[in-house]
């Protein structure tokens, strides 16, 4: 029970604001501050949720599948607040206290950090921070310099390090005109010539964890892929309850046959079954990794490889089932205003993620 009220200002007419503004609207950040849910990976002595990535995943499904830019703006502002496990301890506690917390940012290598003495001058342009207008701190990733040299590692490659900055050191540049997720305001940002202490600079290997928690053990690659996948499926399974709705709706004026009916109800239950199905292999997934990481400190290689393959197949299915089911939703789906094309821009805005396009990982051999 307390469940559904958590939920039960998550409706249409909302989202509809939401995108509407551009921007999550006051009533829904309210809510977030009070879940704390752009601190999910946030330890609870720091004012977060503390969450095991199985936790949150459901959390963030559940987001998605209310709203998609209000899913993925809080799976993608508490994925940044994942890295106050790699942040040195007096930066941590000066930033995560604060109960209206939200880290926007960019995987985008977008800067470039030149270090002299004791500061870091930095510099650059990063695309897609969603959640950026609600902000209070960004994310930036920069290649490294030191005296004006480029820095490499042992290999000769360039040195790559994330920072954090404060809103009122970044410029917002409006940058954010899709034709879906447009209550994430996933716009640009940019800084020019920003002197910050070293502290600000941080790596988020699992072997440079500043904090124990079993969360900052866990892979990065693995836990972006899975964080967008729920929230693909969280939206897809919106979208399949609508078209759903649709059918049933034009069906009570059209009058289908009972032929056409029943051909609707196969496919739509095939299709949902096969979504269902690879949800549950998914979770499952999800909890065998956090089982050997809580028995072993480390996940196997084959497990990793499954999670990533699962992630992408379940996109994948998504939308496959998503095309095959909307043309059952009629022209009514196609009016800009509704609640189920509202839905459908998301889906087709998410699902263009390039960490999930291919069914496997470009950098991997499988």
């Amino acid at each position: 029970m307390p469940q559904k009220n958590k939920f039960s200002g998550l409706n249409a007419v909302m989202a509809a604001k939401a995108e509407q503004l551009g921007c999550l609207p006051p009533e829904w950040l309210e809510l977030i501050y009070q879940e704390k849910w752009f601190k999910l990976f946030v330890p609870k002595d720091l004012g977060g949720l503390g969450c095991s990535l199985p936790e949150a995943l459901r959390i963030e499904e559940k987001l998605a599948f209310a709203d998609g830019s209000l899913g993925w703006t809080v799976t993608l502002c508490a994925g940044a607040g994942w890295f106050v496990g790699f942040m040195e301890e007096s930066l941590r506690n000066s930033i995560f206290s604060n109960p209206k917390l939200c880290l926007a940012g960019s995987g985008f290598v977008g800067g470039k950090a030149d270090r002299v003495g004791e500061r870091y001058y930095i510099e650059g342009h990063w695309t897609y921070a969603s959640g950026a207008l609600h902000a209070s701190h960004f994310t930036a990733n920069c290649t490294l310099f030191e005296n004006g040299n480029p820095v490499h590692d042992v290999q000769g490659n360039p040195v790559v390090k994330a920072f954090i900055l404060e809103k009122a050191e970044v410029t917002i540049l409006d940058g954010w005109n899709y034709m879906g997720m447009i209550a994430t305001g996933s716009h640009a940002f940019q800084v020019e010539n920003l002197g910050v202490p070293l502290n600000r600079c941080f790596d988020i290997e699992p072997a440079k964890a500043q904090l124990l928690d079993l969360v900052y053990q866990y892979p990065f690659l693995q836990f972006a892929e899975a964080t967008l996948a729920v929230n693909i499926l969280g939206i897809s399974l919106h979208l399949q309850e609508l078209i759903a709705v649709a059918f049933w709706k034009r069906d009570a004026y059209r009058e289908y046959s009972e032929k056409q009916r029943r051909y609707f109800q196969r496919v739509f239950e095939k299709q949902n079954d096969q979504v269902k199905e690879l949800k549950r292999s998914f979770y499952d997934s999800i909890e065998a990794s956090w089982s050997e990481l809580e028995i072993n400190r480390k996940i196997t290689p084959s497990t990793l490889k499954k999670i990533s393959q699962l992630s992408r197949k379940l996109t994948q299915v998504c939308r496959e089932t998503n095309a095959k089911l909307y043309p059952f939703a009629g022209l009514e789906a196609a009016k800009s205003h509704t609640e189920i094309n509202r839905v459908w821009r998301d889906f087709n805005t998410v699902s263009q993620h390039a960490l999930l396009i291919f069914p496997f990982d470009s950098n991997s051999s499988y």
